[in-house]
């Protein structure tokens, strides 16, 4: 049978050619290998892209508008789901809600134009 170490086959010879070979690698010095480049999308997918990020900003910023303006409206606490609940209607109707609700909008359309700003294709 064979003997499989991993010296077994190699004479004295055959040891320096291979610490010679092994003393000349390069490869610390060979460029690195280039990562694969994605895809490059087609123009259905990029449009599609640019349609849904123009809909996200659209929609942050009418949800933003909405949440900055309704709070301090009085349909916000005159509506007929709260009046069933009186409890409820107090912290509704209470100024740290009205401006939580407020600075979620504001939250909500730094969100969306922070998005329309970072948008790139890529190329």
């Amino acid at each position: 049978m064979a003997d499989l170490t991993p010296l077994s086959g190699i004479s004295g010879d055959d040891s320096q050619k291979e610490s010679a070979q092994a003393g000349t690698s390069t490869a610390v010095l060979d460029p690195p290998e280039q990562e694969a480049q994605p895809p490059i999308p087609s123009g259905l997918q990029l449009w599609m892209h640019r349609t849904s990020v123009f809909l996200f900003v659209l929609i942050s910023a009418v949800a933003g508008v909405l949440l900055i303006v309704l709070p301090w409206t009085p349909g916000w606490t005159d509506n007929y789901l709260l009046l069933q609940f009186p409890a409820l209607r107090a912290v509704v109707a209470s100024g740290f809600f009205r401006g939580c609700c407020s600075g979620l909008g504001l939250l909500d359309i730094w969100i969306g134009f922070w998005e329309a700003l970072h948008y790139h294709e890529h190329h």
